[in-house]
């Protein structure tokens, strides 16, 4: 793939040598959580482990789906500053970087969905798509012209920064609550059954499924996919009209984390939930101006 033509613009690209020197510290840590999981073969399980590796795998997830992504991406709700921060510590937590890189790659993705420009097509592979782009230390900077609304919350910005504090934060609690068997299971292995949960979308959403709607791309709705991550795999009707905080537009669709932002809702913590209009529910209704609110 030509990464130059996909390259973010408008936002500041550090220079070569200390960029070599971060993508390098990078892509061995991120190995080295993978590798460390091998170590279950010398902690052993117990039922404490797994409760703590799959409650911060799902936990993190919604920081994910529900925070990153249905929230700092799209703004499909409203919510206080003092839970949108909540939010964003918990998508920080998941160890993808910060709410405004995210939000604003994933910005990006629409924009250019399955074109040049998109980040993470499968069209470019399916390796490039999963993981491989992640490498690319052209796509490091956040593009900040991409995200101005998040951008006017200092807090925020701050996060962006220093988005490694939290996981490694989370990393020593880990520790501290069970030890070596505490840190493996609850952040090594967690963070990478994580990863590769949020990276299915990039790689298999844009593969397997089916298309209810003409979006333009290859956005596929996909039950499996679903299941895994929350409801994320409804992404054709995503593509759709992505200003939605329901992926799963119909009831047979699960969408848990629509369904726990409606839980949300009913205590005060998050409001005025964007749903898909009627008019829009139809596949033969392919306005690109009302797929492309967001």
């Amino acid at each position: 793939m030509d990464v130059t033509s996909t390259r973010p613009t408008g936002c500041e690209v550090p220079r070569p040598g200390l960029r070599r020197r971060q993508d390098t510290i990078s892509a061995a840590l991120y190995w080295t959580i993978h590798a460390a999981c091998a170590l279950v073969l010398v902690t052993g399980v117990s039922a404490a482990d797994l409760i703590l590796c799959l409650a911060l795998f799902w936990l993190r997830l919604f920081g994910i789906t529900g925070g990153y992504h249905r929230y700092f991406s799209h703004r499909s709700y409203r919510t206080s500053r003092p839970f949108q921060l909540v939010l964003a510590t918990l998508g920080c937590a998941a160890t993808q970087k910060g709410p405004l890189w995210w939000a604003a790659g994933h910005r990006r993705h629409h924009a250019f969905s399955d074109r040049e420009g998109d980040l993470h097509s499968p069209r470019d592979g399916f390796w490039w798509a999963h993981q491989g782009w992640i490498f690319d230390g052209r796509f490091d900077a956040t593009e900040h012209e991409r995200v101005r609304d998040l951008g006017a919350f200092p807090e925020l910005v701050w996060l962006d920064r220093w988005h490694p504090v939290v996981p490694l934060a989370l990393a020593i609690g880990c520790f501290a609550w069970g030890g070596l068997s505490g840190l493996v299971w609850g952040f090594c292995v967690s963070t990478t059954l994580l990863w590769h949960a949020t990276y299915s979308i990039n790689s298999l959403a844009h593969r397997f499924g089916t298309q209810r709607y003409e979006t333009g791309d290859d956005s596929r709705n996909n039950l499996w996919l679903a299941l895994l991550t929350l409801g994320e795999g409804w992404h054709n009707n995503h593509h759709h009209y992505m200003a939605s905080c329901r992926q799963g537009f119909f009831w047979w669709e699960v969408d848990v984390t629509y369904y726990v932002l409606r839980g949300l809702s009913a205590v005060g913590l998050v409001w005025d939930l964007r749903e898909p209009p009627a008019r829009l529910l139809a596949p033969a209704d392919t306005d690109p101006e009302a797929r492309l609110a967001a």
